[in-house]
C-alpha cells in the first residue's frame, strides 16, 4: 500500500483515489465533469474556478432533486408559472402586487394571500405559481383543495386521528387551500366539526402564511360555513396580515372556449 506521501507524489494514484471516492460519496456528476476537466488540453482559470466546473453540475443536481421532492410533498396537481399568465387579459390585475408576491416575502413576513373571483379569472393559477416558487425555494409548502382537505380531516374523526391528521396542513410553512366554496360537500363537514377553523386559527397564531381561492364573497362564509359567529372570527384572522386581491375580469376558459369556436368555424364571427 503506497505512503501518504507516495500517494501525493503520484498524480495518477492520486487520480485514481479522487475518481474512487467521487463514486463511493455518490457524486456522480462531479466524477463526469472532473473526466470532462481533465480531458481538455489545459485547464484555464484560477484553482477555484477549476474546482467550481467540478463541483457545479453535482451542486445543480442536488437542487434539483429538492425541488423535485418539495414539489412532490407539496401535492401540487399541476405546475404554474407567471411566465404563462396572461397579465394583460386581466387588465385590473394589480401586477405589481403579484410579482411582489412572487418574492416570497409575504412567507417571511408572515403574511395570507387571498385571492376572490369568479370561477377562471386565475385565482388557482397564481396560488399554484406561488407554490411552485415555494417549492423552488425549499420551502415546506402544502396544496388542497378545501373540500379535499374538510374531507381528509373529517375521515380521521372516525378513528380517533385529528391531531396527526392536522399536522401536515397547520405546519407547512405555506399551505394553499384552493377553491372555497366549489363544494356543497364542504358546507356540511364544515358545520359539523369547524375543522377549517382548526386548521387556519393555528396558522394564524404560529404566522404561517396561507393561500386562499374562493368563488364567494367573504360576507357570505358565515352562510357558507353555517356559523356565521364562526365564520367572522376566521375571517377575522385570514384578513389581518395579508393581501387581498378580488379579480373581477373574464374568465380564461371562456376565453379560450370561443377562440377554439373561432378557429373551427373561421367564417363566424365570436365576440370576445
Amino acid at each position: 500500500m503506497p505512503t501518504s506521501q507516495e500517494a501525493i507524489t503520484s498524480p495518477d494514484k492520486l487520480l485514481e483515489r479522487i475518481s474512487r471516492g467521487l463514486d463511493d460519496l455518490g457524486l456522480p456528476e462531479m466524477r463526469r465533469a472532473l473526466d470532462e476537466v481533465l480531458a481538455e488540453p489545459q485547464a484555464d482559470g484560477s484553482r477555484l474556478e477549476w474546482l467550481w466546473r467540478l463541483l457545479e453540475p453535482q451542486i445543480r443536481l442536488r437542487i434539483e432533486r429538492r425541488h423535485e421532492r418539495r414539489i412532490k410533498e407539496a401535492r401540487l396537481p399541476v405546475r404554474k408559472t407567471f411566465a404563462e399568465f396572461d397579465f394583460g387579459f386581466q387588465k385590473d390585475l394589480d401586477r405589481d402586487l403579484v410579482l411582489e408576491l412572487a418574492t416570497l416575502r409575504f412567507i417571511d413576513q408572515g403574511r395570507n394571500v387571498l385571492l376572490a373571483g369568479y370561477s377562471g379569472t386565475g385565482k388557482s393559477h397564481i396560488a399554484l405559481a406561488l407554490g411552485l416558487l415555494g417549492c423552488q425555494a425549499n420551502r415546506r409548502v402544502l396544496y388542497s383543495t378545501s373540500a379535499d382537505m374538510l374531507a381528509d380531516l373529517n375521515a380521521s374523526l372516525a378513528d380517533d386521528t385529528l391531531s396527526k391528521a392536522l399536522k401536515p396542513y397547520t405546519r407547512a410553512e405555506l399551505l394553499i387551500l384552493d377553491e372555497v366554496g366549489m363544494e356543497q360537500l364542504e358546507r356540511k363537514e364544515a358545520s359539523r366539526s369547524g375543522l377549517m377553523q382548526k386548521v387556519l386559527i393555528p396558522r394564524y397564531k404560529d404566522r404561517r402564511s396561507t393561500i386562499v381561492t374562493s368563488n364567494i364573497d367573504w360576507e357570505a362564509w358565515g352562510e357558507y360555513l353555517d356559523d356565521h359567529l364562526g365564520a367572522t372570527a376566521l375571517i377575522d384572522r385570514l384578513i389581518h396580515h395579508s393581501h387581498v386581491i378580488v379579480i373581477n375580469g373574464p374568465s380564461w376558459r371562456d376565453h379560450e372556449h370561443k377562440q377554439e369556436v373561432a378557429a373551427d368555424n373561421p367564417k363566424r364571427r365570436v365576440r370576445t
